[in-house]
């Protein structure tokens, strides 16, 4: 991924084919060592093609991923507009206040502090 963004970087550095001396110098401005088979693969792989296309065609790869945090974030959103779950917040936050006085109660019944 490093030499895809470097390769990046130097397009919009304004090389419009960037060789592979212009990646090494990025790579090696923040400390990589740079391998030069990687670098001729995508100098390879990217020479004459147009970038916008290529992120474009790499995003609609992307969109079909599917990815497990997606689904949770709509379904905490949809209550909000409700009136129900604004005050199952504040219970929520009471609940959590609870558990915490306990565990601090339960380690002050062992008898003895950890730095007496």
């Amino acid at each position: 991924m490093r030499y895809v963004a470097a390769y990046l970087l130097a397009i919009l550095g304004g090389k419009s084919s960037p060789s592979s001396a212009d990646i090494e110098k990025i790579l090696s401005s923040v400390g990589i060592e740079a391998e030069s088979d990687k670098i001729n693969k995508i100098i390879s792989e990217l020479k004459g093609k147009n970038l916008e296309e290529v992120i474009a065609a790499g995003s609609k790869k992307l969109a079909s991923v599917p990815s497990g945090g997606a689904a949770a974030a709509p379904a905490a959103a949809a209550p909000a507009k409700g009136g129900a779950a604004p005050a199952a917040a504040p219970a929520a936050e009471k609940k959590e206040e609870k558990k915490k006085a306990e565990s601090e109660e339960s380690e002050d019944d062992m008898g003895f502090g950890l730095f007496d």
